[in-house]
Order: C-alpha cells, then sequence, then structure tokens
C-alpha cells in the first residue's frame, strides 16, 4: 500500500490537552481548556452582526483592514512609540500568525529555541518547516524564568530564533524585564529572531506586562490575538508586529496560506479595541479572585505546592505523589476534573498538573474538592 503521509505529519503527536478534553464525560468540571467562560463585548457583538448586514463578507486585505491595523499600531505604542499601521499584520488567530512566521523564516537545519514547558504548538511548527526544534527550560525553583547560560550553550551557527511567550502558557511565568534585555542581547550578539507570544498581555494581576517590543532590537516578532483579551476563542482573529521588512515577507507568505483574515470579524474586532476597555478591566478582577481561590486550594492539597501566577489564567502546581502526570490527570478525569498533565508541554513539566481557572469560583471549588480526594488516595513518594 502506498505511504500517502508526509514525514512532517508522521513527526506530529496529537496533543496531550485535546486528548484529555475529548475524553472527558459531558458533566466533566472543565479546569483544562484555555478557554473564558465570558462572552465577547456587545459592542462586539453588534459590530459583527452589522458588519454581515451591510455587506462586509468579502475578501479584504492580505494585512487586515485598514483601520483595524492602525488602532493595533496605536494600541502598542504603549510598548514602543514608532510602531506604526505599516509594522501591523491582522492574522488569523495567533496560532496561524505563529505558523506563518515559522514558514516565513525557518528552512531545512535551523534551529529554534522554544521554552520547555512551553505551549504546545511552538515545536510541532517548526519540524512543519524541517528546522530543528532546542528546548530551553522554565522551572518552577527559578519562577519559570529561562536560564541565560542554558540558552547560551543551545546556540550554534545553525540557530535562527528564539520562541519567548509571558505571560507564560503553561506556567503563567512573566518574563523580567532585566531577563528580556539580557534575550535581546544575547539575539543581537547571535543574529537571532525574537519571535515572542504575548496573547495574555492585557491579563495580569501583579505588576506589569513585559514586552519584548519595549527596546532596541528590531529582528523581533510580536504576537498577540483577541482569544483571551476578549473571549474570542472560536473568531481566529489575531495580529504581528515586526519591522516592515519582515511584515512583508509575513505578508506574503499570509496570502499563500489564507488570502485574508476574516473580514467582518476583523470589523467586529475593531468595535472591541477602540471601545471603553472598562469590562475588561472587570474582568480582569474576577480572574484575579478566581486565582486566589485555586491558588490556596491546591497549596492546602499535601503533596503540591504551586507559584501564585502574576498574569494568564492557569495555575501549573508540582506534585509529589507516587505517579505520572498523565496517570494523575487521567484519574482526575475519570473522577469529574478535566486538567491537563505538564508533560503535555515538554520534558521539563512532568511532576505538574496544569488547571484553568477560565471557570467559575463555585466550578473551581468543586473541582479542586475532586481533585484534593484523588490526591488522598495516591501514594507519595517517600
Amino acid at each position: 500500500m502506498r505511504d500517502w503521509f508526509s514525514a512532517r505529519t508522521k513527526r506530529l503527536q496529537i496533543s496531550g490537552i485535546r486528548k484529555m478534553f475529548e475524553m472527558a464525560g459531558p458533566d466533566s468540571i472543565n479546569l483544562g481548556l484555555g478557554e473564558l467562560d465570558f462572552q465577547p463585548a456587545d459592542a462586539a457583538i453588534e459590530a459583527l452582526t452589522k458588519a454581515v448586514r451591510d455587506g462586509h463578507n468579502g475578501y479584504g486585505p492580505t494585512r487586515g483592514i485598514p483601520e483595524l491595523r492602525e488602532a493595533l499600531a496605536q494600541r502598542l505604542t504603549k510598548y514602543r512609540p514608532d510602531v506604526e499601521t505599516e509594522n501591523v499584520l491582522v492574522t488569523a488567530g495567533a496560532t496561524q500568525g505563529l505558523l506563518v512566521t515559522a514558514m516565513t523564516l525557518f528552512d531545512h537545519g535551523d534551529e529554534v529555541l522554544t521554552p520547555d514547558p512551553g505551549f504546545v504548538i511552538y515545536q510541532p511548527h517548526v519540524i512543519m518547516c524541517g528546522a530543528m526544534p532546542l528546548r530551553y527550560h522554565m522551572r518552577q525553583e527559578d519562577k519559570f524564568q529561562p536560564n541565560l547560560d542554558e540558552i547560551m550553550e543551545l546556540i550554534t551557527p545553525r540557530t535562527k530564533a528564539i520562541i519567548l511567550n509571558s505571560p507564560n502558557n503553561p506556567t503563567s511565568g512573566m518574563l523580567e524585564k532585566d531577563t528580556l534585555r539580557a534575550i535581546r542581547e544575547i539575539a543581537t550578539d547571535h543574529n537571532l529572531v525574537v519571535i515572542s507570544d504575548e496573547v495574555y498581555d492585557e491579563i495580569v494581576f501583579d505588576g506589569e506586562h513585559n514586552s519584548v517590543l519595549d527596546g532596541e532590537y528590531d529582528n523581533i516578532v510580536y504576537v498577540n490575538s483577541f482569544s483571551k483579551t476578549y473571549a474570542m476563542t472560536g473568531w481566529r482573529v489575531g495580529y504581528l508586529a515586526s519591522s516592515k521588512y519582515m511584515i512583508d515577507q509575513i505578508s506574503k507568505m499570509q496570502y499563500y496560506n489564507i488570502a485574508c483574515p476574516p473580514t467582518p470579524l476583523q470589523k467586529a474586532v475593531h468595535a472591541a479595541v477602540i471601545a471603553p476597555q472598562d469590562e475588561l478591566y472587570e474582568r480582569v478582577k474576577i480572574l484575579k479572585n478566581r486565582r486566589d481561590i485555586i491558588i490556596k486550594r491546591i497549596n492546602d492539597i499535601e503533596g503540591f505546592e504551586c507559584l501564585k501566577p502574576r498574569g494568564a489564567f492557569y495555575a501549573f502546581p508540582t506534585f509529589d505523589h507516587d505517579i505520572s502526570g498523565e496517570d494523575f490527570a487521567m484519574k482526575l478525569l475519570k473522577a469529574g476534573v478535566i486538567c491537563a498533565p505538564g508533560s503535555a508541554f515538554g520534558k521539563s513539566g512532568e511532576r505538574h498538573l496544569r488547571f484553568s481557572f477560565a471557570n467559575s469560583s463555585e466550578n473551581i471549588e468543586r473541582g479542586m474538592d475532586i481533585v484534593e480526594k484523588v490526591a488522598a488516595e495516591i501514594p507519595r513518594k517517600s
């Protein structure tokens, strides 16, 4: 029988998060998926309805509609004052934006530094381009900051880029200003592209978000989306920001990938971006309260230890029970709680579980009751 499938397809594995989600029963408490239990703002919903009714249903510009790009450029001046409309490219979600960036930059034989643990798409995107992902570790004892000495040791003449994510999924760690400055210096010395996924930049509870844009280095690709900020996961709209010469090349790849981002949804997103942000700030307060609830409950469970997230909406505790993370997550799934094993995000995620607090306080309390009960039934390592 003919082998129909490409080598890149065979090298990809099904996401461990999706696996858990698809196995769950209908009444399970979902503390696994990174999807807020809010709805998009009324202004965005009304703008979407109006855009469809007014006939904005055809192809748009490959780089996105001008008014949205202009509004996003204005938004990004808080990080870097010289951002202009020509520096912005609208994408079909951050995932597609990261993919076209990878396809634009990576060739066979290139090496790309990726966080471990890190979001599940980074390494597959590198592999799909025929390049080699090299993991740098993010450890709880380092407050999930990358070890700069380790990054230096990983760099070779074949290294093309480093991927960052802050606030981070799954750890909720946030890169410090000094860490970002040092990474920019390393990138300058070794002529690397810095690709920075900052989709949780507005969901910050303590301190301020530090962006890769806040610096002098130009070989960067800033990635963001509206999925988390505005509870629009199913709308699939995101954006990139970079230098003009980089955007010119990525937009060329984007045309052959999706032709253009969805027009009526861009109209709706534009309405959300230019509207007063009071509702967003209120939602962040709700998430902060949920964070405090889940972290207290987790740290009250014997054998669990969890840092308090400063941003995003994930708790990423360690456990000292005599069981793998995948088996632990499976036991919780059978008991009625969906979570993700830390190993789904890389080898350094073993001995961790990821719980999303993008769910109601009541469901978090109910879910933690189950976690506490299941954990008490599993022997601890001596």
